[in-house]
């Protein structure tokens, strides 16, 4: 079966993390890692891959555009802002995975299907790909007024990126919670845990449901349906407990460990990041590929 070219741009633990989960694809075939450091590992290890390796940042992927039709960035939402305007210039798809918002958010369990005709989509952050799907999982049963989230993670598993980007986190987080999750009000806490021996990601979502909607065991029921999907490509998704009702209040607790495919499984953060890029790239492939038949 043919395969999409995909290029990673971004050698960082999640750009790194990512070219190992890509080297399984069915659909989409890794061709080029592109960095600024030619001594990191993301890059180190491509090389020993035999993927090419491109040291000077996205301008020396734009001397070979040739080399890839999706290009995921895994580098910082200030960078994606100029990337995203040279990628959309020379014709590519790019799933991003920063916290740029350029594109529109997206939650492979949730809207993937209305967005694939997309040139450029935001994977959102962390918290959002593993707490939205708990907020729209409850909202299409009850209209949701109010949704919160806490995601708590290991400050091992906060990089550099997530660190630069904390402001773009919430403020992302919270848009996506309202325009996807469908809560008519959101907000976004992010904690980092320093506890030894690191933590699992774990999120806790509060929902406030519109008064006298409350339907417990529908509500039930669809969240369950929810974790199942997500688990799909997130296999370590799960709920810590059934959901707790009180009143017109709703309160979920998540957690998500990682694959370990290049990151520990305590970084559920970045694992649950990279699966869902995988997923939307490999959805844009099957299109492309559809098309190249007819």
């Amino acid at each position: 079966m043919s395969k999409i070219k995909a290029a990673i741009l971004g050698t960082g633990n999640i750009g790194t993390d990512l070219m190992m989960k890509l080297r399984h694809s069915d659909v989409l075939e890794l061709t080029v890692m592109i960095g600024i450091d030619a001594k990191s590992d993301g890059l180190r290890k491509a090389k020993e891959y035999g993927y090419e390796v491109i040291d000077n940042g996205i301008e020396g992927f734009l001397e070979q555009p040739e080399l890839a039709d999706i290009v995921f960035d895994a580098t910082s939402a200030k960078a994606h802002i100029l990337h995203a305007k040279l990628l959309k210039k020379a014709g590519k798809i790019v799933i991003d995975l920063t916290p740029a918002a350029v594109g529109p958010f997206v939650v492979p369990t949730v809207n993937l299907g209305s967005n694939v005709e997309t040139d450029n989509i935001n994977m959102i952050t962390c918290g959002g790909q593993a707490t939205i799907p708990m907020v729209h999982a409850v909202n299409r049963v009850c209209p949701v007024e109010y949704a919160e989230i806490v995601a708590t993670i290991s400050s091992r598993s906060a990089g550099p990126g997530t660190r630069a980007n904390i402001d773009e986190f919430t403020e992302t987080t919270k848009r996506g919670i309202e325009q996807i999750g469908g809560a008519k009000r959101g907000k976004a806490i992010i904690i980092w845990n320093p506890a030894d021996p690191p933590i699992l990601m774990r999120d806790t979502v509060y929902v406030l449901v519109e008064e006298g909607t409350m339907n417990e065991s529908k509500i039930t029921r669809s969240i369950q349906e929810m974790v199942q999907k997500v688990q799909s490509y997130v296999p370590g998704y799960r709920l810590r407990t059934e959901p707790i009702f009180d009143g017109d209040k709703v309160t979920i607790f998540i957690e998500v460990e990682g694959a370990g495919d290049y990151l520990p499984k305590y970084a559920g953060n970045l694992d649950i990041m990279t699966a869902a890029a995988v997923k939307a790239g490999e959805e844009f492939a099957k299109i492309k590929l559809a098309k190249q038949l007819v």
